[in-house]
Formats: structure tokens, C-alpha cells, sequence
């Protein structure tokens, strides 16, 4: 099993007329290696065209009535992106997987308060994400699918770049992946921690998780207190952030610690009381992880 997407999932690109919509659909399509995942593009006033042997279309409503697509992968500028993820939304996909960085907070906001007033059920990860993997049977995203491989151990991260180092990390002690999950560093955006959380708790092919936070917010602590008090699985977790000078955002534009709250601290604080074991050094998450399944 796997969260979120698999073998079966059947993919929109949004903006695959762009060069970084067309070069991660191409190797998205290349790493389904034969089979049918994507299956649908969307841009604008291009509808009619191919690439890649994948019909595009003018619009999400189109693109699925036509291909049957029930999730979308969104490449669109960062002025549009948010008005590309309402449309998808409005469609009712079942996930939007926005890649997009740089989108107005201002556009999320209205974006995220319309979803909730409708009580939305069209799953929301980014934006500014790697995206999500499921070794072996589709990547939807900007990762490398060559590092990854097949396994029990769930990760999930606000990282796209310490995403691939956990993973790098397990391929070395031969652990491999349920799915891998890139939640995004914007201060405004869909899934949390918790969410993905609760999602390998469920998921009886995922035997452990990694879990990767920053600094800035309360979801890690959020996520350790619900562990916890839910999670029949082992747990480890790296914050970065560690050396932030005070006041300094690092990274991602939801990495600013507010009012003393946010600290890498505070959040590995929080985690080792829950159970969650920790580490301060980015190199050592998959020994940890491989040390607690020992135990």
C-alpha cells in the first residue's frame, strides 16, 4: 500500500507548456516506466496540442471529463498558481500537489478560506513542495526518482532537500520507502505534518516514519503531541533550523520564529517528550531511525 498517490492514480499537469512542466511530466511519465499515469495537460488557449503523447486541454473541467484525472501537479507561475489550485479545486480532484514557490501569501489566504467555507475534500499538498513518491510506482514532483526504492519507512518533510536526505540515508542501510511526502515551507499551504501523519499511522505497509521540521510555527508540536497519544510507530525527527541567528527567517517563507515561539528547541523539545527521538544532526536520521527499529 501506499498514501496519497499509486500505481492507479491518474495525473493532470497544470502549465505543461512551460519548461519545468514539461521536463518533470516527461520524467514523471518516464518513471511510471509503460504505464498509463499521466494522463491529461492544462494550459490556457493551448488546448488541442500534445506533448509527449498527453492530449492538452484549455481547462481542469476538460481534462478530467475527458481523461478521468483525479489528481494534478501544478508547474503555473507564481502570480496564476493560486488561481490554478481553485480551479482544480472547484473540479473536485481528489489531491492538488501545487510545486510552485513564490506564491502571494495574500492569494493562499483567500484560497484556503474559500476551500474551508465549502468544506473542500480535494486534498491540498504545497505549495513550494518537492511533491510526493511512491517508490516504484509513480512520482509526482521535482525529486529524483533514481533514489528511491520500494519499503517500509514512511517519510515526511517541510524540506524538499533534507527530504532526499533522509531518503539517501536509508537507501544506505537498506531501507526503503512507503512513501515519501514534501509538505512544503510556506506559512500558508495544505496538508500538515499531522495529516500525513495520521495517514501512515493507517497505512499497514508503513512500519516507521521520519519526519522533518523547521523552525517557525507549531505544526511539529502539533504532530508530536497527536504521536504521542495515536501512533502505534515508531517516530524519529530532525529540526533545522538549529543555528538560526534570532529573528532570521531561513529557507522557506514559513521558517520565521514569532513572539519565541518556533525554535528549533522548543520543537525537539517537544518531540523527545512525546516520544519521538531526535537528532540535532542532519547526517544521523537514518542510523537513528535504524537504531530505534532495533530496539
Amino acid at each position: 500500500m501506499s498514501i496519497l498517490i499509486n500505481k492507479d492514480s491518474r495525473v493532470m499537469t497544470q502549465g505543461i507548456t512551460g519548461k519545468t512542466g514539461q521536463f518533470h511530466t516527461k520524467t514523471g511519465k518516464e518513471y511510471a516506466n509503460g504505464r498509463n499515469c499521466y494522463v491529461a495537460g492544462v494550459t490556457p488557449k493551448k488546448g488541442g496540442q500534445s506533448y509527449e503523447g498527453i492530449p492538452i486541454f484549455n481547462s481542469v473541467r476538460e481534462a478530467k471529463d475527458a481523461t478521468g484525472a483525479n489528481v494534478s501537479v501544478i508547474y503555473v507561475p507564481p502570480p496564476y498558481a493560486a488561481a490554478a489550485i481553485e480551479e482544480a479545486v472547484d473540479a473536485q480532484l481528489e489531491l492538488v500537489i501545487c510545486i510552485t514557490e513564490g506564491i502571494p501569501v495574500r492569494d493562499m489566504i483567500r484560497l484556503k478560506y474559500k476551500m474551508e467555507q465549502n468544506k473542500s475534500k480535494t486534498l491540498l499538498i504545497g505549495p513550494n513542495c518537492p511533491g510526493v513518491i511512491t517508490p516504484d510506482e509513480i512520482k509526482i514532483g521535482i525529486m529524483p526518482g533514481h533514489i528511491h526504492k520500494k519499503g517500509p519507512i514512511g517519510v515526511v518533510s517541510r524540506s524538499g532537500t533534507l527530504t532526499y536526505e533522509a531518503v539517501g540515508q536509508l537507501m544506505e542501510i537498506g531501507l526503503g520507502q512507503s512513501s515519501c511526502v514534501g509538505i512544503g515551507g510556506d506559512p500558508v499551504n495544505g496538508l500538515k505534518h499531522i495529516d500525513i501523519m495520521k495517514m501512515f499511522n493507517d497505512d499497514p505497509q508503513t512500519e516507521a516514519v521520519i519526519m522533518v521540521g523547521e523552525i517557525g510555527g507549531s505544526n511539529e508540536e502539533e504532530c508530536a503531541r497527536w504521536v504521542k497519544a495515536n501512533m502505534k510507530k515508531p517516530v524519529v525527527g530532525f529540526i533545522a533550523g538549529v543555528t538560526a541567528p534570532p529573528g532570521k527567517r531561513m529557507g522557506h517563507a514559513g521558517a520565521i520564529i514569532s513572539g519565541g515561539k518556533g525554535t528549533a528547541e522548543e520543537k525537539l523539545a517537544v518531540m523527545e517528550e512525546c516520544g519521538i527521538r531526535t537528532t540535532k544532526n542532519p547526517a544521523e536520521m537514518g542510523k537513528l531511525l535504524k537504531s530505534v527499529l532495533k530496539k
